[in-house]
């Protein structure tokens, strides 16, 4: 996607502190973190949302997951962290590229609120 900022960061075109890549995946920070470790872990296929993948991203999805703890371990968040993915504008995405936000902190996270 010519306009989107991630497959620009994927291709090199903007700048990011990255954390890690591998041949699927790139993590880096995120530019307005929410906690002291903020980071995006995002695929470097362009898939819009959650909404969109399917059984073919399986094991795309399994290895993000995956690698959603032991990137957190290294940054620092060894006793847990918050895995998030905004899905659809009603579901809070801004980027429409599917990405999953970790956060942690030495001391713990603010309870989410929750709407009765």
């Amino acid at each position: 996607m010519d306009n989107c900022i991630f497959c620009k960061i994927v291709n090199g075109d903007i700048p990011a502190e990255k954390i890690y890549e591998d041949g699927d995946i790139i993590a880096f920070n995120d530019i307005n973190p929410a906690a002291p470790v903020h980071f995006l872990l995002i695929p470097k296929l362009h898939i819009a949302s959650l909404y969109e993948t399917d059984e073919s991203d399986q094991c795309l999805l399994g290895k993000m997951l995956l690698l959603a703890p032991q990137l957190a371990k290294k940054l620092g968040c060894p006793d847990g962290f918050r895995t998030i993915i905004n899905t659809g504008h009603l579901g809070g995405q801004e980027v429409f590229h599917l990405h999953i936000h970790i956060l942690g902190s030495s001391e713990r996270l603010p309870v989410m609120n929750h709407h009765d």
